[in-house]
């Protein structure tokens, strides 16, 4: 019997990868299982294969739960379908979904296929494991939201726009660095008041 050996890499995790090595004539339900025993998740999730083209298109649908299939044409469960029924190329690419509502996403390429099996070996088996898979529960990749207004603390105090002038205003004075405005110099009384002036300019006329 055939065995065909598959290199399976998440999609958001490319340094984190598995070899599997499985016989040719066993199901995608058997291969379902084994990709989840070598990365520690449970595989109790609704998830499908999808045969894909060099592109990564999604073919074929190969789903876990019956519930799953709208049109038979397009999608067939797991458990009814053998492997070397859906190869169709020495490097097959299969694009795989654990968990359809809260995806998990990988890539699987078939890398090399070995004619005879080998006796003495349980298939299907691990057969290379690089990296440390991201645990299943809460551990999804998420991309962090960065704020573009600087502002947004406002908010927190109820404050509106008409009051940004002034939080620059203390933010300006509450900076080290912040330049100090100088104070315009006002004249300075005369020590003899202003009526002195006065009649000091009229002696001078």
């Amino acid at each position: 019997m055939a065995i065909y050996k598959f290199k399976i890499t998440f999609e958001d995790y490319d340094e984190v990868s598995r070899e599997i090595e499985i016989k040719s004539n066993q199901t995608f339900e058997d291969f379902h299982r084994a990709i989840h025993q070598a990365i520690g998740f449970d595989g109790k999730a609704n998830s499908s294969f999808f045969m894909s083209n060099d592109q990564w298109h999604k073919g074929k649908e190969i789903t876990l739960n019956e519930a799953n299939i709208k049109d038979a044409a397009k999608t067939v469960l797991m458990e009814k379908s053998v492997l070397k029924n859906f190869i169709i190329d020495p490097h097959q690419k299969i694009y795989y979904i654990f968990n359809l509502e809260k995806p998990w996403t990988f890539y699987i390429q078939l890398v090399k296929i070995t004619i005879n099996e080998d006796p003495s070996v349980n298939y299907p088996l691990c057969i290379k494991s690089t990296g440390v898979a991201p645990k299943q529960f809460g551990n999804s990749p998420i991309i962090p939201t960065v704020a573009n207004d600087d502002l947004d603390f406002l908010n927190e105090f109820g404050l509106g726009d008409e009051d940004e002038e002034e939080v620059d205003a203390m933010a300006i004075e509450a900076h080290p660095d912040a330049p100090e405005e100088e104070e315009e110099e006002e004249d300075e009384p005369s020590e003899f008041g202003d009526d002195m002036d006065e009649d000091f300019n009229q002696e001078e006329d």
